[in-house]
Order: structure tokens, then C-alpha cells, then sequence
């Protein structure tokens, strides 16, 4: 399926899949061997610079959706999680959890692990939250999003996962599950984000990357304890939220202090 604002159609499956992605950062009508006469270059040139307005179209499109969205939570996990899978179990409760915690649920949109997290959402009457992506391979929203957004390009999807969560909880996963908790863990690290808590639920899962992470990269000094103290493991829904809430009430308590200092300085002045 692919999309065009609130349109969508049906791929042509005679047709080779490609996405706006692969579109956009496609290199081989760079390579001077398949272009001799230039004109791969000059179709380059007249059409990226295009291509912009339809990047900006979907930041717009997720600000839009997503502006009303207060407390949310953004949850992480594979797509191939099967629903008779422990994993599954475990995001229907996560998501079910942080519902009756006032919070919203902040998924992919897709199968799997996510749909898990947005079906515990749904029937627990709390926001149910999609963020599609446009992929090579059919995947369609699952049926327990209440808002869903798609998207052609994943640094837009990931500025909307990152925007409106104050905290990311990662179910078990694979390369993408993997890239989003580290871009994640980098922005909090670098401070290009309010410090927010990341919970890995799954601890025989998570265990053999916390372990490679305490033994190489701290031993090595690519990382510090404080950097290794950003990540929190659990086998325990209960605790994972509690993390989460915890970490948001400290948050609006320090806002809260900072306002009145800032109101009492203003007052003295």
C-alpha cells in the first residue's frame, strides 16, 4: 500500500517495490559508469530539491495529528512477534498498564509486538497511537489504532516517536526495535532531549546487549556508568511502568520548582 497524504493505493505487484526511502537516498545515478551522458545527475538536481515540500508535508501532517497527545509513552518491539507468543501477552498488558496510568501508547502501527501494545491501549480506553511507515512489503496499520499516521520517510516517523513521549519502553525486537532504542539512548545521552527514562522489558532477552555494553564498551571507556544508568531492564510490567510514572512526576515536580523560582526571582526584581 502506498500513500499519498490521507490516500492510499495498492502496489502493482508487477512493478519492483520501492519506497520514497530508497527513492531518496538512492546513490546509483551517482555512479559515472551508468551515467556518461549526465542526465541521471540533472534528473537528480531538479527533482530533490522537490522533494523537500513532501518531506515538510509530513512533519506537518504529524504535528498536526499528534498536537493534542499530553502524557504519551512510546513502545518498541518486532512486528514478527507472533499472538500466542509470551512477548505478545506482555505488550497487551504494558500497553493496558500505562492506559490506566493516564498515558498514552505511542506505537509503529504495525503487527506484532506493537499491535500488542495498542490492543492492551484500546481496551483499557486509553489512546491507541499508530506511526506507519511506508515499506517494500505490505504491512497495513493493526486494527487497534485509534489515531494513526503515516509516513514515507523514518526520520520524520522517528521525530514523532521521540516528540510526543516522555518515555520509550522496548519489548523484545530485532534491527528496528534495536535502531530506535539507540537513537533513543543517544539523544537522551547527548542531552538533545529532556532526560526520559528507556526500559527494556524482557531481561533474558535484553541481558546478553547489557552484558556486551557493561563488559566491552564501558571497559573500553566508549561509555560511562551514568550512560549504562540510562537504560532500566525488567521482567516486571508493574515496575516498567512505575518507572515511567515516577520519572514523569519528578519531571512536572522540577517544572513546578523551577516556574516558582523563576516567579519568585521575577516578584524580588
Amino acid at each position: 500500500m502506498s500513500y499519498a497524504g490521507a490516500s492510499c493505493r495498492r502496489r502493482d505487484r508487477s512493478e519492483p517495490a520501492s519506497t520514497s526511502d530508497h527513492r531518496l537516498l538512492d546513490t546509483t545515478d551517482l555512479d559515472a559508469r551508468s551515467d556518461l551522458d549526465g542526465r541521471l545527475r540533472a534528473d537528480r538536481a531538479e527533482r530533490d530539491p522537490w522533494r523537500v515540500l513532501r518531506i515538510q508535508s509530513e512533519f506537518v501532517a504529524g504535528f498536526d495529528a499528534l498536537s493534542g497527545v499530553s502524557s504519551a509513552v512510546t513502545v518498541f518491539g518486532s512486528a514478527r512477534t507472533r499472538p500466542d507468543a509470551p512477548e505478545y501477552a506482555m505488550g497487551v498488558e504494558l500497553g493496558a498498564a500505562l492506559a490506566r496510568a493516564g498515558l498514552a501508547v505511542i506505537t509503529g502501527g504495525g503487527p506484532g509486538a506493537m499491535e500488542a501494545a495498542n490492543r492492551g491501549a484500546a481496551e483499557a480506553g486509553g489512546v491507541s497511537i499508530g506511526l506507519g511507515i511506508e515499506l517494500p512489503f505490505e504491512q497495513s496499520m493493526n486494527d487497534w489504532v485509534d489515531l494513526g499516521v503515516n509516513f514515507r520517510y523514518f526520520f520524520a516517523r522517528k521525530t514523532m516517536f521521540v516528540k510526543y513521549a516522555q518515555a520509550f519502553v522496548c519489548l523484545p525486537g530485532g534491527f528496528g526495535t534495536l535502531d530506535e532504542l539507540f537513537e533513543a539512548l543517544t539523544l537522551v545521552q547527548t542531552r538533545k532531549v529532556t532526560r526520559f527514562p528507556i526500559v527494556l522489558l524482557g531481561t533474558e532477552y535484553w541481558g546478553g546487549l547489557m552484558d556486551w555494553i557493561r563488559t566491552t564498551l564501558l571497559s573500553a571507556g566508549t561509555v560511562s556508568e551514568a550512560d549504562v544508568a540510562l537504560l532500566t531492564t525488567t521482567d516486571s510490567v508493574d515496575e516498567a511502568v512505575g518507572t515511567v510514572t515516577r520519572a514523569i512526576a519528578d519531571r512536572a515536580e522540577q517544572a513546578r520548582a523551577a516556574a516558582a523560582r523563576a516567579a519568585s526571582g521575577g516578584g524580588a526584581a
